[in-house]
């Protein structure tokens, strides 16, 4: 389950790096690439807030998936002496192999 939720958390750094790149730091982005056609179309305002607000959701998922990533971790157990082992949750054979 670990393996899919980080596969999951690097889809959704791509999407974010996605965003990211195609916004312009001085406020063109995607609305300045594509000329007057963008202001005709969809306007410079809604592309903005577009990219804005893909970029705040993408940035929410990774988050809550990054938390909910802890879920799956294997938690450390102490034995009789006192000392820390982690506990692997895949279970290994019962009975030794027959010669």
């Amino acid at each position: 389950m670990i393996t899919l939720v980080t596969i999951v958390i690097l889809l959704a750094c791509v999407v974010l790096a996605f965003f990211v790149l195609i916004q312009n730091p001085k406020g063109g982005g995607l609305a300045g690439s594509f000329g007057s056609l963008s202001s005709q179309v969809m306007g410079v305002k809604q592309s903005t807030d577009v990219m804005e607000k893909g970029t705040w959701t993408s940035m929410g998922v990774i988050a809550a998936l990054c938390i909910i990533s802890v879920m799956f971790f294997a938690k450390p157990q102490t034995d009789e002496n006192g000392t820390k082992q982690v506990k692997s949750r895949t279970t290994a054979p019962s009975q030794p192999a027959k010669k």
